[in-house]
This record gives structure tokens, sequence and C-alpha cells, in this order.
């Protein structure tokens, strides 16, 4: 069993707060703010990492092939896409962390998905999403197009809402949201359990380890 190597910010505005609920989630898997049992050992042995969409700066979709049909980075035209596929080939399961625009998935993420197929084929992963609303329909989207690709989806889905106007209108100028995992009384600090327990017990435990 490889290290899992996990993390996905689904966002590339210019004004943005996902790197910022990247780093809270990821502090808070690392810290184990848990009620989750999780298995000891793969904790030791799971390595998170951020993956930034902003990083790769992926154009609309421009292959000339089907991605269902290449099975090595070889078979893509661009560069891009083939140091995009060599990345995610590397690894063993993913959080999709993702905001909501309109009702919907972020263009960007879509994007980055739909380039790709057997690189995520097979592969857990869960979804994370915010927003004013929690970003729920966003969500069920995701879980619908990662489905479509064969990924091992986690039922369980976190849904954060902003708790206040005020944080909605910092949110909204990629302000400081002051996310802290350490924190009992933050904002989202009732979510710290929920995403600790959905990642080791469901994703971890249940799909990379018992698979």
């Amino acid at each position: 069993m490889s290290e899992a190597k996990i993390f996905k910010v689904g966002s590339t505005r210019v004004v943005r707060v996902g790197p910022q609920v990247a780093n809270f989630i990821l502090d808070t898997i690392k810290a184990g703010h848990l009620e989750a049992s999780g298995d000891e050992k793969m904790k030791t042995r799971t390595t998170i990492d951020l993956i930034d969409l902003k990083d790769y700066n992926l154009p609309i979709f421009d292959e000339s092939g089907i991605p269902n049909r290449i099975h090595s980075p070889e078979g893509y035209d661009h560069e891009h896409t083939r140091v995009w596929s060599r990345h995610i080939a590397s690894y063993d399961a993913f959080v999709f962390l993702s905001a909501q625009r309109n009702w919907g998935i972020p263009a960007e993420l879509k994007n980055a998905i739909d380039y790709l197929f057997h690189e995520w084929k097979g592969k857990p992963a869960m979804i994370i999403s915010y927003g004013g609303h929690g970003g729920t329909q966003s969500a069920a989207q995701i879980k619908t197009v990662l489905g479509a690709i064969g990924m091992q989806v986690v039922e369980k889905m976190v849904n954060m809402s902003f708790p206040s106007p005020e944080l909605v209108g910092k949110a909204f100028k990629g302000e400081v949201l002051g996310l802290d995992a350490k924190s009992d009384t933050g904002p989202w600090a009732e979510h710290r359990s929920e995403i600790a327990a959905v990642f080791w017990n469901h994703m971890v435990t249940e799909m990379l380890v018992e698979n």
C-alpha cells in the first residue's frame, strides 16, 4: 500500500478564500479532532498534500483525444495535460474542496476533472463544500461527476455554511476569515470532528485500507 496523498482546492478566482479553508481542513485532519477511530497505522502512513488548481493554469479543455481512451501521459497532446496527468496519477485518494457558484460547480474544477479519466478512476474521493448555503448544490453535482468517472465517492459529504453575514462579506473580499483548527469557538469549529471522522473512518480506513 502506497502512501495516501490527498487534497484539492477547486477555485482559481483572483479574490478567493479557498486556500484558507483548505489549510483549516488540513490542520483539522492532521490534528485529529477525532471522535474518529481510524486506522492508527494508516494515519502514520498518510501524507496529505495540497493541490491548488491555480498552480496548473489549465486552459479550457483543449485535447483532441477522449480522456477515457488515453492510458498514459504520452497520449495527450499538450504538456500542461501531461503534467496534470502525472501529478494526479501519483495520488491514492482525494478530498475535493469546492465553493459554489450560481448553485453549481466552479468551472475551473469541472474543467480540471474533465481533462483526465483513468488517473481518477477507482480512487476514493471525499467532498467538502462551503458557501453562504453550505455549497450543497455544488457538492451534489461534484458527486455525480466523480461517480461518472468511476471514483469511489464517500457517501457522507461535509457542507459548511458561513455562520454570519460578516464572514460572508470577508469571503467576498478575500479577507482573513479567522479559521483556526485548534479553536473551539472559531468559524466552523463544529465541523472539525465531522471532517476528521469522514476522512479517517470512511475514506482512509474503509476505502484505502480495507480495499
